[in-house]
């Protein structure tokens, strides 16, 4: 058997990748935008960003003498390179929360044949001691049906490998490759090491369970606006007293009593985070019961003002925050001053003493 002639197999393959590289990166570009469609239409799945590359020809080299090239030589096994890399071709899906990654690999299972699935998280959690990248590996490539293939011809019939991760996966795998030694090092740097590790897992949970537990507060958050107002709800909003647990105004009461005002409006969460904070400065204390009365004997003008505002300004705005920012005016004047600007509060003024009954 002749010996293996490793510079001639690589000079092959460099030739073999300068001749396909076109096809190689239409292949990456329609996996990206099959990708980015299939994420956008699932529910349930928040991604931060869909990227690939085709692997550079030196990187690929550099991999199978790594990982290949001694196992076969010893065994006296005749290769090429090119079989050996399967990911020629790498895509990353890069999403907020732990619990999406396998959404994800399920949905781009019903799209794509699997080659091999490697968990990273499962080798890391095995142990008790190691900490480190946990993100899930997908060796995929296009199906064999005739309508599969016809959907995804550009890609076809290269494979491709998928990394599914979290951003704070991702951040730390980036940083990873930037620390130089990692196992032969002095116990205490590895240690620390695993410490910042394990911190950044921590993160990816706390995130995940900041997700929920926000969910489960909107749930929970009471509901205000059952009940018209009684006489000493209308007296506490020029008196307020010192709130009482869990009654104040948050962004969580705030979306209970907004949603009810305004059905059909989406708020935006650092909008209302924003408008919440400004409220509480404007009126330290105030309660999500005398929020909700406010609006109640406030919002019958205030829809009026908004109807006459847009005739006179067909192109101008009057959301919700605004409809609630001339309520609170209206409510009380004085600790709501700055919740309109001065020309706002000025054409507001004017319309109240012209429409006086």
């Amino acid at each position: 058997m002749s010996p293996i002639d490793l510079e001639f197999e690589e000079s092959q393959f460099r030739a073999f990748y300068a001749d396909h590289l076109p096809q190689l990166q239409a292949a990456c570009a329609g996996v990206i935008h099959t990708l980015e469609q299939l994420v956008a239409a699932a529910p349930g799945i928040e991604v931060s960003k869909v990227e690939g590359r085709v692997k550079d020809v030196d990187e690929c080299i550099r991999k199978f003498r790594r990982k290949y090239r001694a196992a076969l030589e010893e065994s006296n096994t005749p290769y090429e390179i090119q079989p050996w890399i399967t990911d020629l071709i790498g895509v990353r899906v890069v999403c907020l929360y732990e619990d999406e990654l396998e959404k994800v690999a399920q949905l781009v299972q019903s799209q794509y044949a699997v080659i091999e699935v490697t968990n990273k998280a499962a080798a890391v959690e095995s142990t008790e001691t190691e900490f480190g990248y946990k993100g899930l590996h997908l060796d995929l490539r296009a199906k064999a049906s005739p309508k599969a293939q016809a959907e995804s011809a550009t890609e076809a019939p290269w494979p491709f490998e998928l990394q599914i991760r979290t951003i704070i996966q991702d951040s730390w795998s980036v940083l990873d490759h930037k620390i130089k030694y990692k196992k032969s090092i002095p116990g205490q740097l590895k240690r620390r090491i695993n410490v910042l590790s394990a911190l950044f897992e921590l993160a990816d949970r706390e995130f995940l369970q900041i997700r929920d537990a926000t969910a489960a507060e909107l749930l929970q958050a009471p509901d205000e606006t059952a009940e018209p107002a009684t006489e000493a709800q209308q007296d506490a909003l020029q008196a307020p007293k010192a709130s009482a647990l869990g009654s104040e105004l948050n962004a969580f009461t705030f979306l209970k009593i907004a949603n009810h005002f305004f059905k059909d409006f989406e708020f935006e969460a650092s909008k209302v985070d924003s408008f919440v904070a400004d409220i509480q400065l404007w009126q330290p204390g105030m309660t999500r019961s005398q929020f909700n009365e406010l609006l109640r004997h406030t919002i019958g003008t205030i829809k009026r003002y908004k109807q006459h505002f847009e005739e006179q300004n067909p192109q101008a705005s009057f959301n919700p925050f605004t409809v609630m920012r001339h309520c609170l005016y209206l409510g009380q004047k004085g600790k709501f001053r700055p919740a309109l600007r001065n020309v706002a509060r000025q054409a507001f003024e004017s319309w109240l003493l012209e429409n006086q009954t």
